[in-house]
């Protein structure tokens, strides 16, 4: 069976993306499950400069495995697009999501509804191989609420408010979520572009 390597070993992400590509006659693979032990530096100033540089480095060293890698986030429009690419390390340590929460909350503590717009934004490169390379990218709009709402999910699902559904990400169940997520959005891209290749 074909092998695809999500440059990724955040488990939350992972599992995400596997139920979203059941469909498929490849195994679906964390780094860690590849046996693969690499720390990308993600030096882009965009999403999608981030996910080409992961998939990149990671196809290097894949050994003819097809190859997805990521990079999504928060961007705030009052914040001027942040926290953006810094979204995992907003308040300096690399996926302290507690920490990054309440750096959020304080950054907009005492504002109004209209200063709290907010979007996820989803990045994906798929190599298939030197010649095949699909691109991809998917956003969903929300608010940011002044309290923690709901108990799925991880980073800043608690706290991203989908307007369409009157809930956060995080009461969400995972078939909802994906339904409408900025990673759901983008999978349903790179499953269009797979069907027209596999």
């Amino acid at each position: 069976m074909k092998k695809l390597i999500v440059a990724s070993n955040n488990n939350d992400k992972i599992k995400e993306i596997k139920e979203m590509l059941l469909q498929f006659p490849f195994e679906v693979l964390s780094l860690k499950e590849a046996n693969l032990n690499i720390d990308v530096e993600e030096t882009g100033s965009t999403f999608m400069d981030n996910a080409e540089i992961k998939a990149s480095e990671i196809f290097k060293i894949a050994s003819g495995d097809m190859v997805l890698a990521d990079d999504s986030g928060l961007s705030v429009e009052s914040l001027d697009g942040a926290p953006g690419v810094f979204s995992a390390r907003f308040a300096g340590e690399h996926g302290d999501t507690d920490a990054n929460n309440e750096k959020l909350l304080y950054l907009l503590d005492g504002e109004k509804e209209e200063e709290r717009k907010a979007k996820f934004i989803c990045a994906m490169v798929l190599i298939i191989n030197e010649d095949e390379i699909v691109k991809v990218q998917g956003e969903v709009e929300g608010i940011i609420t002044a309290e923690f709402r709901g108990e799925e999910g991880f980073g800043y699902d608690p706290l991203f408010y989908v307007l369409e559904c009157s809930k956060t990400f995080a009461q969400m169940s995972a078939e909802e979520k994906n339904s409408v997520s900025h990673r759901g959005r983008a999978l349903d891209k790179l499953k269009s572009e797979l069907e027209k290749l596999i």
